[in-house]
């Protein structure tokens, strides 16, 4: 009963499908989801009745993409023009996967597999503790009566530097940028937003957040995505998986049990470009 950790899958269905059958993928199997499981690509809604579908033999965490569609769904954001979200806003059974998808979480951590995953990462002026801690506060609010304001409160790049004392909706957007939209950071937490490319184009002063020193070490290994223009990542403690399907590239899975790798080649998504 091998589990598998698939990256960012933007909506590339059928990509999603043949890279299953290449795993044999079997009712015995498990899947992790790095986030972004919606948007740019065409399968966005097939997408998520599959993952639900999968019941207790799937885990997500909540990406961009996946907060931005949820934002929408709240009506407290425009859709953007690249933006692939309609049938899953027309689709009748709406409101049954965006109170799925609401419900999933920031992290999930597995310390029998030796696993924590989140879409962006885990900043290095954070514990293990610390990110759990931060994850539920989020989620707490995200499945509660206060998740449609915190929606009007999400986008922003300020505040982008971690303080204990933050507080209020500033507090949560901080939360949610370092769990979902980190990149690049300073050696004290400061986010930048400017730059997605490689890590070659890492502003001055900042850093890829996974080359910094960690306050305290994360006795896991940390499966992320988010960084299509990164690319494979795999070293000790590290596994970034967004392979950047929906931009042509590939979609990748890692078996957990043995760290091997499995992909499948993805078209270029006139909507992606």
């Amino acid at each position: 009963m091998p589990t598998y950790a698939i990256g960012d899958i933007q909506g590339c269905y059928d990509e999603l499908m043949r890279l299953l059958e290449s795993i044999d993928f079997s009712d015995e199997d498990q899947l992790w989801f790095a986030g972004d499981l919606v948007n740019r690509g065409p399968g966005s809604l097939e997408t998520l009745r599959f993952v639900k579908g999968l019941g207790k033999r799937a885990r997500t965490v909540l990406g961009n993409h996946d907060l931005h569609l949820l934002a929408v769904h709240h009506g407290t954001a425009a859709g953007k023009r690249k933006d692939t979200l309609t049938p899953i806003l027309n689709a009748s059974d709406r409101d049954e996967l965006l109170h799925w998808l609401q419900h999933q979480p920031l992290l999930v951590d597995d310390q029998t597999l030796g696993y924590t995953m989140t879409h962006a990462g885990i900043p290095p002026l954070w514990s293990l503790k610390q990110a759990k801690q931060l994850a539920r506060e989020l989620e707490q609010v995200l499945r509660g009566p206060l998740a449609h304001e915190y929606f009007l409160h999400m986008y922003g790049n300020k505040p982008d530097r971690w303080r204990d004392k933050e507080h209020g909706w500033a507090r949560l957007r901080l939360i949610t940028n370092y769990f979902t939209r980190m990149r690049f950071i300073k050696p004290d937490g400061t986010l930048d937003f400017s730059a997605n490319g490689g890590p070659e184009t890492a502003p001055e002063g900042y850093h890829p957040w996974y080359e910094l020193p960690r306050a305290k070490a994360i006795k896991r290994t940390i499966i992320f995505g988010h960084w299509a223009a990164l690319g494979e990542l795999t070293r000790p403690g590290l596994a970034g998986l967004d392979t950047g399907c929906v931009w042509g590239n590939r979609l990748t899975a890692m078996r957990l049990e043995d760290g091997a790798l499995f992909s499948e080649p993805c078209p270029t998504y006139l909507n992606a470009t």
